[in-house]
């Protein structure tokens, strides 16, 4: 039997003991019917391919990406903090050398997960990636990383997460906004300002199959990943755009996920969304797994796959044409300023303010925040949350960024402390990314 080309470390975590509900697409047959395919088509006998264990995320790990109110307890389970171990389980392997790729084949997911957590959005309730991605800073120094998310639904969580770090660059290719959850990601959404450019939104009309996937990824993804040069890159890569999922509207093959995969060579691998749990996840994660491996995927046909009637209609050909002639130019052209659906202003010349209403539909409650970013001109800038749910009275958060500041370190502290004996925040949470130090209160 041949070997990987590329040694592939697979991290599988069914989290058989957690679904939303016994019927929901979102439940423990998602996983369990594409384990037993990849043992039955044989992928651990293949020499370089080889079935690691999950971790667990420490509170440390999820607190390093998010403000989690009123705390990380209350918003995640042992499964979801597992989830996100796998992540860290799968950055390890890379980042040790012991393999060249890893996927972690892992539920819950996570990508709707904002920065602030007050309960689930989307069957999201952390972001998994955030959590890896912030580990690789934190652990290996890695600064550069690119994520390229091809789930069916705008990836809105994860580019709340990096809206403001030019560090991270955020691709997202999904079906367009106006016809899907979350109702988001349009190319006018291009991050905050001091990170303008750094992410794309690529909306594709129901219907886009392989032939513009593919497109897509060839003339708007690679350039840019080749002109960002990043250390590492993410792919989420949720499996819902396939064309027998329950709840989208496009017509991706496994034999178009294996190619994007093969074209985009992410170093790892984070499974989303995908609800075909039998018609379509097995046969997808079979044929991106032997593509990570760099192994021949040509043989990986689903069941119900037929050429004609899954063709991608002609008539898209042209409109995902016009995408890939100008949305390249929001990363190699940024504009002056960026929206993305929320109320933005200048409160004052030191600080960038965005108001935010959040919808947080797995669980119905209904957030709204003030997010302002110190605009700094040494580094990426102090930024302060308040959020008032349904659930939860106000809640403050207080980020110092890697690499800030003693400006930005200093006023950090100071309304951190001022929060402690002033009355009005029922939690308060204070990340401090440059010392490593991770504190809240209640009051």
């Amino acid at each position: 039997m041949q070997g990987a080309k590329d040694s592939l470390g697979i991290i599988l975590f069914p989290a058989f003991d957690w679904s939303i509900s016994p019927t929901h697409p979102e439940r423990e047959e998602r996983l369990l019917y594409t384990q037993d395919q990849l043992k039955e088509e044989g992928l651990f006998d293949i020499e370089g391919v080889d079935e690691h264990k999950p971790g667990v995320a420490t509170r440390e790990d999820v607190e390093r990406a998010h403000f989690c109110f009123p705390e990380v307890e209350a918003v995640a389970t042992r499964s979801h903090m597992v989830a996100a171990g796998g992540t860290i389980t799968a950055a390890d392997l890379v980042m040790t050398g012991r393999h060249k790729r890893a996927f972690a084949l892992v539920r819950p997911p996570g990508h709707h997960a904002m920065k602030v957590v007050q309960g689930s959005r989307g069957f999201c309730n952390i972001n998994i990636e955030a959590v890896m991605i912030e580990h690789l800073r934190e652990k290996y120094g890695v600064k550069k990383i690119a994520v390229v998310d091809t789930d069916c639904h705008h990836g809105d969580g994860t580019q709340d997460i990096y809206w403001h770090d030019p560090d991270v660059l955020f691709i997202s290719l999904h079906q367009d906004g106006r016809t899907l959850y979350p109702g988001t990601g349009f190319p006018a959404d291009c991050g905050g300002p001091g990170a303008l450019g750094r992410t794309i939104n690529i909306p594709l009309p129901p219907g886009t199959g392989d032939e513009g996937y593919l497109m897509v990824m060839e003339r708007i993804v690679l350039p840019i990943l080749r002109d960002f040069a990043p250390e590492i890159v993410v792919n989420s890569a949720g499996q819902d755009n396939h064309f027998t999922d329950p709840i989208t509207n496009m017509n991706l093959t496994a034999q178009g996920y294996a190619r994007m995969t093969e074209l985009l060579k992410p170093d790892l691998a984070v499974l989303e969304g995908g609800y075909a749990i039998q018609g379509a996840l097995p046969y997808v994660n079979l044929g991106i797994a032997l593509s990570l491996a760099g192994l021949d995927y040509s043989g990986v046909r689903e069941p119900a796959f037929d050429a004609v009637r899954h063709r991608q209609r002609p008539d898209l050909a042209e409109y995902i044409e016009r995408l890939c002639d100008t949305i390249p130019n929001v990363y190699f052209h940024p504009p002056a300023e960026s929206t993305d659906g929320f109320v933005v202003h200048q409160d004052s010349g030191d600080w960038f303010v965005r108001h935010k209403n959040i919808y947080y539909d797995t669980d119905d409650i209904t957030e709204a925040q003030t997010e302002e970013l110190y605009l700094c001109g040494s580094c990426r800038g102090l930024l302060k949350i308040v959020s008032r749910t349904t659930k939860n009275p106000a809640c403050l958060g207080i980020e110092i960024p890697l690499h800030a500041c003693d400006a930005c370190r200093s006023l950090g502290y100071s309304i951190y402390e001022e929060a402690q004996v002033k009355e009005g925040y029922r939690y308060a949470q204070f990340i401090n990314r440059r010392d490593r130090e991770y504190s809240r209160h209640g009051f």
